[in-house]
């Protein structure tokens, strides 16, 4: 028997399967059963199933009880192959390759479902076109040579049974949540922002602060409103582009400090107050639905709840079960080292094969023990900062670590040129007419606010050459940094699967297990395995190290 199956949902809960032989296509008559979740616990033997979408299927099993081993996502791998193929943006519905393939016409991708509150992810889409099992295995035998003709095969197809297994991760976390305290939380909203007025208003210290604000320009002003400050600055002779908080706290006036202890607060409320908790939190858990490769980069995003920006002080309110602890694991300066791996430049593989602080020993080397101007040097090569002392800084790094400053440079050149770049297994940054519209959901990290960094940030609506050459600089670090932690994703889900841990937390470098107190070192001992595994699947044989500062914690605030 084939390990191979392909399985598609049918109406009243039913599903059509049948195995796959070599190439792809049914060796045996489409079987039809009416209960999709006891067709699946009833072929254990199973290695690999072959399904549409990721999203139409596992939550159901879950919800069952069913884990699934291991899947290929069609429509996830047709995005990858697309942009691997320069299409990027092209429809990737089972429907539209299906169409493609036959030459007929190419129907839309259904429009993307919003979160709901609370709610988990739907079982079924029921916007998408339904396509028979017979018709979806030809789109997947054709998939399969589309990878033979890709630029690296094996790479292309690491890359996309790596995203069909963080597919499976998503899935999973959403299904699990993230423990959550909603005593804790509404305790931190009370200590932070005081009373709740009746009527919706603003809390008790949102208010006062206002009054200050007011008070200090001698006229009653919104600081939720950046026009009415800037006006208010401006009549009282201070002239301020923005409210951003490094330009308020460049000025001398007494409204400054309310204004920006108002605006930290104001977010809190906002974006993680009252109603945010009665709206994503549910039986202690927020879930906030995982998105795996939501960007052109590969970097996750979740559909609602803001679950990437979870501010610091609100972290209090993520507290394990009890008898249970949060393995936080942060990738030690992820970004650096898989520019090492990547360019293969000697220099810089032999600081990165040391777990130990990579930007001093960039400065031992470099810049005579500088370890912030190290730092500068690195993160300027990466994000694109050529003016001012980020050019003088680059030019010592090119001296010591010319291959890695060379690939990061031919990279941008590409990029400028309107040529295809892709990360090391094959994820590729979209073509220039495309790349304005990818850098505003390209995953690029926002900066904080302040003048030093945000020249290192591509242009979000640039459409210029420049631009285009510092998006395609990042995304192929940043890409192939993603690259890693799906295989890293997908070897720590392997280890969870024989014990109660559970993966409840990831974004770019780092990743929450959610486990019983006896099992929390092994699940730390796993991660740095999983990261070694990963290095070696995704990187080769190079002698680069990727380390992680774990914490063993109850609360998620205490592992910073």
């Amino acid at each position: 028997m084939t390990g191979r199956w392909a399985l598609v949902p049918t109406e009243g809960g039913g599903a059509e399967l049948a195995p796959l032989g070599s190439d792809g296509l049914p060796v045996g008559p489409v079987m039809r059963e009416p209960d999709l979740v006891a067709a699946v616990r009833s072929r254990p033997d199973v290695t690999r199933w072959v399904w549409r979408s990721t999203a139409e299927v596992y939550p159901r099993l879950l919800a069952a009880g069913v884990r699934t081993e291991r899947c290929y996502d069609i429509e996830d791998a047709e995005t990858l192959l697309l942009g691997h193929e320069g299409r990027h943006g092209e429809p990737r519905s089972a429907a539209a390759a299906l169409a493609r393939l036959r030459g007929g016409p190419v129907p839309p991708d259904p429009p993307q479902r919003s979160a709901e509150p609370g709610a988990q992810s739907p079982l079924f889409e029921p916007q998408a076109v339904h396509v028979p099992l017979t018709d979806l295995a030809e789109v997947y035998a054709e998939q399969q040579r589309r990878h033979d003709r890709a630029e690296h095969p094996d790479r292309m197809r690491l890359l996309t049974a790596a995203e069909s297994a963080g597919m499976l991760v998503a899935a999973e976390m959403n299904h699990a949540g993230l423990p959550w305290s909603a005593e804790v939380h509404r305790e931190v909203l009370h200590e932070l922002l005081g009373e709740r007025y009746a009527g919706g208003g603003e809390p008790r210290r949102l208010a006062e602060l206002a009054e200050e604000v007011s008070a200090a320009f001698g006229r009653r002003v919104r600081p939720d409103l950046p026009a009415d400050v800037v006006k208010a600055f401006s009549q009282a002779g201070i002239k301020v582009a923005s409210t951003r908080r490094w330009e308020l706290e460049s000025v001398d006036h007494p409204a400054v400090k309310p204004l920006v202890e108002y605006k930290k607060l104001y977010r809190i409320w906002v974006a993680h107050g009252w109603s945010w908790l009665q709206d994503w939190v549910r039986d202690g858990r927020f879930r906030p639905e995982f998105l795996a490769g939501g960007t052109v980069t590969g970097r996750w995003v979740t559909n609602g709840g803001g679950g990437l920006q979870i501010p610091k002080v609100i972290r209090r309110a993520v507290v394990a079960d009890p008898g249970w602890r949060l393995v936080v694991a942060d990738a030690d300066q992820m970004e650096p080292r898989v520019l090492a791996a990547i360019s293969r430049d000697p220099g810089l593989m032999e600081v990165a094969a040391r777990e130990t602080d990579l930007y001093q020993s960039v400065s031992d080397r470099a810049f005579s023990g500088d370890r912030a101007q190290a730092k500068l040097a690195v993160l300027g090569a990466v994000y694109g900062q050529t003016s001012g002392d980020g050019l003088k800084n680059l030019a010592a790094l090119r001296r010591r670590f010319p291959k890695a400053v060379a690939y990061v440079d031919d990279a941008a050149r590409a990029g400028e040129e309107g040529r295809l770049v892709r990360t090391w297994l094959g994820r590729t940054c979209p073509p220039a007419a495309r790349t304005a519209d990818a850098t505003e959901e390209a995953g690029i990290p926002t900066p904080e606010d302040g003048p030093e960094t945000q020249q290192w940030v591509p242009g979000y609506a640039s459409t210029n050459a420049r631009a285009r050459g510092r998006f395609a600089r990042n995304f192929v670090v940043q890409g192939s940094a993603a690259d890693w932690t799906l295989l890293l994703l997908a070897a720590l889900r392997r280890t969870c699967a024989s014990m109660a841990a559970e993966l409840v937390f990831f974004q770019h470098d780092e990743v929450i297990v959610h486990c019983p107190e006896e099992e929390a070192e092994t699940i730390a001992e796993a991660i740095r395995e999983a990261a070694h595994l990963a290095a070696r699947l995704t990187f080769g044989d190079t002698p680069v190290r990727f380390p992680f500062t774990t914490a063993v914690v109850t609360c998620y605030a205490d592992a910073k």
